[in-house]
């Protein structure tokens, strides 16, 4: 732990080795602006969720600080969950989170049953029938920590889950309750992914999330988004105040060169002066600095030297190589009233918790571990191998950083690793499990065949790096063509999801050829992945490379899937072309994948893409309990289920996704996945009527891509953009926004994205003046859909025919539109054609026929959400001659956020706030949060009468 820093005026221990003292009311030396950020924290905490990442050198006081914050919640009698990285342990599958929630294991029999089996299964508590998804895993902390922070507060106290919000709610704040996670960079990825999904939902939570972690090193999930706190050096003056406060000051040339040397480093000022005070410094101070890291594990290697052997040599070595929280003995290392320990507890090197001994300083156990032969180092991993013998995990670790050579029985047991970290969701522990078998293995093939399966698996870590890395290190390995384009085809599906679309296509139509010719059943899949690309990029000769290399895979390449992926393929490719015949097998596509979660998502995307839209949204729902039940990494097209819910009107879900995936993909460094989200977050946002938030969303998607070989995205966003133009009454703007989805010759710019926007081009030529390029380009559009019109896109142009068509022919097509089959799957695209030909038909008088029409578009955007177009059907309606029934209840709904708005309609079908919070990955807290704060807009007291106001309004807007 990093003790420097610590302000200690004239206070010392007994036995004062020099050791700072935590004192809850001092300020640390030269961090008190920072001691003062955590403690505005800390006092916020007790009211809404905190969360701040601290991050520096090491040495810079990060530990400090959370010792000086775990201190003053104590003192306020709350409570403080506490994890220590340790690079021994970075590899376990949520090991970090086991850290954290150790001491309050008990408490997971509150839990609901799916979180408590998920939870208990990835902490090795039990062995779980299957492999937990991270949603549920996240859900199931973060509602354990609600719990944890007041049980009152939650549904544990109203069994029924129909207590009024208000009752949820009281004057007085629950005790604090503190999160620490120090040394993060070494907590392993499964625990830094349920942690940061903790983080991005625990704002109505009285938590405090406080992360400590080295400057140089990615965070996951929690470097973007989170407010961070850099320690820099300390200032002259400080360094001096720190020094002066130290048991034996130093002074003159010596006092000179701590400063130099330690460079503000607290740690190294403090550790520097202890070894100064034991051992004058050599030489005249004209060498030259080393590195602060070798410099201080070089003074704590010379303290090692005043320990005697029994200390030294194994017992601090033992402790060294094993990072594990628990009680001393049960490693095999005496216990913490074992007189050896007492010259080490004495030489500040190490610290007494209970029944725990702990390092004071992860330097200080690297320097233990460094100092030590390497046999010495071999001889205390075997020891700690012998007595892990129950931790099988942990056990093979050890074996493996006691083996050099090629180890078949060490390789199988991190294989074995490998497997029980999959079943729990740590991709990135397997991967690195497996990589490590790899390398033990005697057998190139098997080395080559365990790298590629590395490279498969860390693919739903997001780390493309390390990915390409692997898959580099198994094609060295082996010429096998099936292994080479194993690895070839992982790297391909995560380059997908970047932005380098060019690259990722070469590869993975390179993969899938290879894959055709050695007769491989996984060629589709790499042609399923290279779809991905075509459909991003839009590039036209994709396609056809994509069909050519289609036609050379045997029908019976894939017997299990085969059908499905060609299905995908087809309609990724080409939805409007080849894809639109599969329309009619597709039910029985999806009656055929059963309760298989990854086919049923692949054919709803392809229900989407073909616009069969209720298809689309109740296969998604099938596999909703599953879905990315695979990881946390976004699949390819994965907004598509988005796009589903937002064409189907559920606003709120549509948003959902899109936060989900742009969340993960930033941690991942994916940006065309990230891209993606924002796209659709801004069309969503621009529909509800916030253009500024759109425009943010929009920009935001066309900084993350390079729009020429983005081409779905670049017109997503332009379409979000044209749409928030149209919010303001901007037509000039939304006309040239809606027109980019066309070239100037009048073709698609992207073959399935750019067809959305023909209705909306119509519609703003109408009111900017000329008509004619628009007319030229709608019916260039028709010429082009001839073969594959779907009924969505009939109703489209018919839309779009109606608003530029002479008076006497408009009639036709607004009927034609409306008469289409299925139009009630696309419910604002139905409102928009009925507030189109209901104000046609005022301006013709025929005003008795134009009120029903408008009546009903204005109902559906009153329910949906969409506030510009119901501002426009009420003055269309007010035209008419009709005042539009202005219900405060519809009104205030609408004003909700989406969020919000699906709180209340699950609320209204009598779900507990425990059940709400499990369907939208929420905490009952903030459910219960949320709904106290509506009560008042929507103008109710009690939770009863939810039903009888909502009932009739929402019609259509939540799941079914």
């Amino acid at each position: 732990m990093e003790s420097g820093g610590r302000a200690r005026g004239n206070q010392s221990s007994p036995g004062d080795t020099g050791v700072p003292l935590v004192d809850p009311g001092v300020p640390l030396v030269g961090r008190e602006a920072e001691t003062e950020e955590i403690m505005r924290r800390l006092d916020a905490g007790r009211s809404r969720g905190e969360v701040l990442l601290l991050t520096g050198d090491s040495g810079a006081g990060k530990s400090a600080l959370l010792d000086l914050a775990a201190a003053h919640v104590r003192r306020e009698g709350g409570r403080v969950l506490r994890a220590v990285g340790s690079e021994s342990e970075a590899h376990l599958a949520f090991a970090g989170l086991h850290q954290l929630l150790r001491p309050v294991l008990a408490a997971l029999d509150g839990l609901p049953a799916r979180q408590r089996e998920a939870l208990r299964t990835v902490l090795g508590l039990d062995a779980g029938a299957g492999t937990p998804d991270g949603m549920t895993v996240g859900l199931a902390v973060l509602t354990l920590l609600s719990d944890l922070s007041d049980p009152s507060l939650s549904d544990l106290s109203d069994p029924s889950g129909l207590s009024d919000p208000f009752e949820l709610s009281g004057p007085s704040y629950p005790a604090p309750l503190l999160l620490l996670v120090d040394d993060a960079q070494w907590i392993d990825r499964a625990s830094l992914d349920a942690l940061s999904f903790v983080a991005r939902r625990m704002a109505d939570e009285p938590v405090t999330l406080l992360v400590g972690a080295h400057s140089a090193d990615a965070l996951p999930g929690l470097d973007k988004g989170c407010a961070r706190l850099e320690l820099g050096p300390l200032s002259g003056a400080a360094a001096n105040r720190l020094l002066d406060r130290q048991p034996a000051p130093p002074s003159g040339r010596t006092r000179v060169r701590i400063l130099q040397e330690a460079a503000g480093n607290p740690l190294a000022l403090v550790e520097l002066t202890r070894a100064a005070g034991t051992r004058p410094f050599a030489g005249s101070g004209v060498e030259g600095p080393l590195p602060v890291t070798d410099r201080l594990e070089r003074v704590f290697a010379r303290q090692l030297e005043s320990l005697p052997t029994a200390a030294r040599r194994p017992l601090l070595l033992l402790a060294a190589a094993d990072a594990t929280d628990g009680p001393a003995a049960s490693r095999g290392i005496p216990e913490v009233d074992d007189p050896v320990w007492a010259s080490a507890e004495r030489a500040g090197l190490v610290r007494q918790e209970g029944p725990r001994i702990s390092f004071r300083h992860p330097l200080i156990r690297s320097a233990v571990y460094h100092a030590a032969s390497f046999e010495e180092r071999r001889h205390a991993h075997l020891s700690l191998a012998r007595l892990l013998h129950e931790e099988p995990d942990r056990r093979a670790w050890h074996l493996a950083a006691a083996t050099t050579r090629p180890d078949e029985e060490v390789s199988a047991a991190l294989r074995q690793t490998a497997d029980r970290a999959r079943r729990r969701g740590g991709h990135a522990a397997a991967a690195a499990a497996l990589a490590r078998a790899a390398e033990l293995s005697p057998h190139r093939a098997d080395q080559a065949r365990l790298l590629t399966e590395a490279a498969r698996t860390a693919v739903l870590t997001g780390q493309l790096g390390w990915v390409e890395h692997l898959s580099a290190e198994a094609r060295r390995r082996t010429e096998d063509p099936v292994l080479t384009s194993g690895a070839a085809l992982a790297t391909g599906q995560l380059m997908a999801l970047s932005r380098n679309h060019a690259a990722a296509f070469a590869l993975l139509a390179r993969t899938g050829e290879e894959l055709a010719a050695a007769h491989s059943s996984r060629a589709l899949e790499a042609l399923a992945a290279a779809a991905v690309v075509r459909y991003y990029s839009g590039e036209e000769s994709q396609r056809q490379r994509i069909e050519d290399l289609l036609s050379a895979v045997p029908d019976d390449a894939n017997p299990d899937e085969g059908d499905a992926l060609r299905a995908w393929i087809l309609a990724v490719c080409d939805p409007n072309g080849a894809g639109a015949s599969l329309a009619p097998a597709l039910p029985g596509l999806i009656a055929e994948a059963g309760d298989d979660p990854g086919r049923l998502t692949a054919l709803a995307i392809v229900a989407w893409l073909l616009d069969r839209t209720a298809l689309a949204v109740q296969t998604f729902d099938e596999a909703s309990d599953r879905w990315q039940a695979r990881g946390s990494l976004p699949d390819g097209l994965g907004c598509a289920v988005g796009w589903a819910y937002l064409e189907q009107g559920r606003w709120a879900d549509a948003r959902a996704v899109a936060a989900e995936i742009s969340t993960v993909a930033s941690a991942a460094g994916l940006d065309h996945a990230e891209a993606c989200a924002h796209a659709l977050d801004a069309t969503v946002l621009a529909l509800l009527g916030d253009p500024a938030a759109a425009r943010r969303a929009a920009e935001q998607a066309l900084l993350l891509v390079d729009p020429p070989h983005s081409r779905s995205v670049a017109v997503g966003a332009h379409r979000a953009l044209g749409l928030a133009a149209l919010a303001e009454g901007d037509h000039d703007t939304a006309y040239a926004r809606f027109r980019s989805a066309f070239t100037d010759d009048g073709d698609p710019v992207h073959y399935h994205v750019s067809y959305t926007v023909l209705a909306e081009l119509a519609a703003t030529a109408v009111r900017r003046g000329p008509r004619e390029d628009a007319a030229v380009l709608l019916e260039q559009a028709a010429r082009h859909l001839s073969t594959g019109t779907s009924a969505r896109l009939t109703a489209t142009l018919h839309r779009g025919r109606a608003l530029l068509a002479e008076p006497h022919r408009a009639e036709h097509h607004f009927r034609a539109a409306l008469a289409e089959t299925g139009g009630e799957q696309w419910p604002f695209e139905q409102a928009q054609t009925r507030l189109d030909y209901g104000e046609w038909l005022r301006r013709q008088r025929r005003i008795a026929e134009a009120r029903p029409l408008l009546t009903a578009a204005l109902d559906t955007f009153r329910r949906l959400g969409a506030r510009p177009w119901t501002d426009r059907a009420q003055a269309e309606l007010r035209a008419a001659g009709i005042e539009a029934a202005d219900s405060p209840v519809p009104r205030a709904f609408t004003e909700l956020s989406p969020q919000q708005q699906q709180i209340v309609q699950l609320a209204a079908r009598g779900l507990t706030n425990r059940q709400i919070g499990a369907r939208l990955f929420l905490s009952p807290r903030t459910v219960g949060s949320h709904l106290y704060r509506v009560f008042p807009k929507l103008g109710i007291t009690a939770r009863a009468q939810l039903r009888d106001v909502v009932e009739g309004t929402l019609t259509g807007t939540g799941r079914s």
